[in-house]
């Protein structure tokens, strides 16, 4: 009846794959309505090893150093002193083992890496991230044969090779599923096993420069060469770039930012079976290759660089506000800008604890898939708001392009993190919850498989546990929302233990509705994509107040945190309720919307969060702005190059001499030394508000010509 009824969803192979992909880790707490926080909180912070820590302080700065981002723009690449230095010192093969002459860095160093060169250089980041994701040297860690690691992972280690991946196509952008590249198998005059290759792919980074392909494609048997005629599935393969029939010859141009980036065409490019990755064994298994990667991928790169983003914008509007005056104050003091500085200041707080929240999991051995969905989308949109938010702060400044711009360039890489490894709207509205509804509640996926298989007796057994969970739920939903979360017995002690009550309260509540959702539109649930990405944002939402309050424990219950604790917590809780009152507003019609209407007023009635107090965001404006030592700890792993060692003199220069700004303001009369402080403090002030100008003839020269469609 059930199945007839459709009122649970029906799974393709393809997404059986996607959901087997990856591991449950915290979600299945959050999706179970009782999640066990003493555990949660339990699970280790990663920390970097000397070796690690010399690395970032050495040949991270080292190459920070050798680089000009404004430079980078200007010739469109980046010079052949840093892509040398790049592979001499392994940045290319972080992954990679040292057995095979890789780093073999943790995932938080691996992390640590890409965040600080993001504070610097998108395209920097951008170009050692790449090699380091998705792609040959991580597939074939895991997918591939032995005389393909000893061959490959010492050269990409090292950078003799320079790999690729090429997935996406015009016709398949999220949907890689939906791949339209083709390889035939056919035999040779030597009567040998071939793969024909025809592909036509785009948006793939480094392909017009990288010397090995990953290539992802459709391999056909048509002539049942290994058996039965037809098509064997997604095929990951190795492909030599100066293959006859491979043209990379051409350069998309991403919003301007010069990472390399390009469309990758091959016709009727030859392969043999060797060149699978994975051989023989790997042939129809590159689907399952393709979700198992990107479930740890999403989680690393993307944050990774969102964070060091972020903290970079916190940085330089923190100490902008105090170096630029307007009507006779710095900035900082205006409740306007202070207000924004504030709710930066949070978000970045709450960024960084998720990313190293996540990255803990990872380096355990855990693969999270839909965390790491979750950070892939939310790190994205948070640093988007982040880097918009400082440059408001920065005004003008902000907006005038030249190498003493810190944020201009940042901000253009912003919305092309949005738009790889899963778009985020796609990822909001399918992945976060459609795919955790189904791979983290504790009987929903279970029982779809007893369904198919027609396992009555195993169904029945999870059908009457079901339904106990959603009582229970229920009873546990009504209890704490009456109580405002008193009721549960918190893990957690002083200032995180309210908001520890009231996730609690949180996660009953999204279960239980969860469980009425599904009931309600049973296979139409993974249709209705709004509702699914309200759940979606509720899941994340929590996600990050559990990463945000295991920050605050392990690092000691700061005092001066617990007031950016409770901006990032509540902001987010608030988030959860217009989530909520969004759920009950859509979810049904008639009878059923007149009740969920009720439950949305219920909502409005007993909100879990609060409306943020000035206060509370003037006073992270103010630790940000005057106290280096917070500043420096939110802003930690940021690469402090010239124009920003600049800045932070410029800072402390204005705040020693605000007491002689207000004799001056009074007409007191100054003494010399006085006076020649002053107009030191004053020449900081100036190098700092001032912008770059460009003759005519120069401005013309930054002209670009139209392109071919592609």
């Amino acid at each position: 009846m059930l199945k007839k009824k459709g009122l649970l969803p029906k799974i393709s192979e393809t997404e059986k794959t996607a959901l087997r992909a990856g591991d449950v880790w915290v979600e299945g707490d959050l999706f179970s309505g009782k999640p066990d926080f003493k555990k949660i909180f339990g699970n280790a912070y990663p920390e970097l090893t000397e070796e690690e820590a010399a690395f970032l302080e050495n040949e991270v700065n080292e190459v920070c150093e050798m680089t000009s981002d404004w430079e980078v723009f200007e010739s469109r690449d980046l010079p052949e002193k840093v892509w040398k230095y790049l592979k001499e010192k392994r940045f290319l093969g972080m992954i990679i083992p040292k057995a095979y002459g890789g780093l073999g860095f943790s995932a938080y160093a691996h992390s640590c890496v890409i965040e600080k060169l993001a504070s610097h250089s998108q395209v920097l980041a951008i170009t050692v991230m790449v090699p380091n994701s998705l792609g040959p040297g991580e597939l074939l860690l895991h997918y591939g044969l032995e005389r393909q690691k000893d061959y490959y992972l010492p050269r990409l280690a090292d950078g003799r090779d320079i790999p690729c991946f090429a997935l996406t196509e015009p016709e398949a952008g999220s949907d890689a599923g939906s791949i339209q590249s083709e390889g035939v198998l056919f035999r040779d005059e030597e009567g040998q096993t071939k793969i024909r290759l025809n592909f036509k792919k785009r948006y793939i980074t480094l392909s017009s420069i990288a010397t090995v392909i990953g290539l992802a494609f459709v391999l056909k048997d048509p002539e049942g060469i290994l058996g039965e005629a037809g098509e064997l599935g997604i095929t990951c393969a190795l492909v030599g770039a100066h293959s006859e029939g491979v043209d990379q010859s051409r350069r998309h141009d991403p919003l301007n930012v010069p990472f390399v980036n390009a469309p990758l065409v091959g016709k009727d490019v030859i392969i043999g079976i060797d060149d699978v990755i994975g051989g023989e064994g790997g042939l129809g298994k590159g689907w399952q290759m393709l979700m198992e990667s990107l479930t740890v991928g999403r989680g690393i790169s993307l944050p990774s660089t969102s964070t060091g983003g972020s903290k970079l914008a916190t940085y330089v509007a923190s100490t902008y506000a105090v170096v630029r005056y307007q009507f006779g104050l710095n900035i900082g003091k205006f409740e306007g800008i202070a207000e924004v500085l504030g709710r930066l200041g949070a978000s970045t707080y709450m960024l960084d604890a998720a990313k190293t929240f996540t990255l803990g999991a990872i380096d355990r051995g855990a693969r999270p898939a839909v965390a790491n969905a979750i950070m892939k989308y939310q790190s994205t949109e948070m640093f988007r708001k982040n880097i918009m938010d400082a440059m408001d702060i920065q005004g003008g400044a902000a907006i005038s392009r030249g190498p003493r711009n810190l944020l201009a360039h940042a901000y253009f890489g912003a919305p092309v993190a949005i738009t790889v490894e899963g778009a985020n709207i796609m990822t909001r509205t399918l992945i976060m919850f459609g795919q955790g509804m189904i791979r983290c509640h504790p009987y929903a996926y279970d029982q779809i498989e007893a369904l198919e298989k027609g396992d009555v007796k195993a169904f029945d057994a999870l059908l009457f546990s079901h339904i106990g969970h959603i009582v229970r739920n229920k009873v546990r939903t009504i209890v704490l929302c009456l109580t405002r979360g008193y009721a549960h017995p918190s893990a957690s002690r002083g200032k995180a233990k309210r908001h520890e009550q009231k996730l609690a309260w949180a996660s009953a509540k999204f279960a239980f509705f969860s469980d009425i959702a599904l009931g309600l539109l049973g296979a139409s649930l993974k249709r209705r994509e709004s509702v699914s990405g309200r759940f979606g944002d509720i899941l994340t939402q929590m996600y990050f107040i559990t990463a945000a309050l295991k920050r605050f424990e392990t690092e000691g219950s700061l005092k001066s945190d617990e007031v950016l604790l409770e901006v990032a917590v509540e902001d987010a809780f608030g988030k959860i309720d217009t989530a909520f009152e969004g759920i009950f507003k859509n979810l049904s019609d008639g009878v059923l919307g007149w009740s969920f209407g009720l439950l949305a007023f219920c909502t409005r009635l007993n909100p879990m969060g609060k409306t943020l107090r000035d206060r509370d965001l003037h006073s992270i404006a103010a630790m940000l702005s005057e106290n280096d030592a917070v500043r420096e700890r939110i802003c930690k792993n940021i690469y402090m190059g010239e124009r920003l060692r600049q800045l932070l003199e410029a800072t402390h220069s204005m705040q020693a001499v605000k007491t002689l700004l207000a004799k001056e303001k009074r007409g007191e009369v100054l003494s010399e030394t006085e006076k020649v402080q002053l107009l030191e403090a004053r020449a900081l002030q100036h190098e700092i508000i001032t912008v770059d100008a460009f003759t005519h003839e120069v401005y013309m020269r930054k002209n670009g010509t139209a392109g071919e469609k592609v």
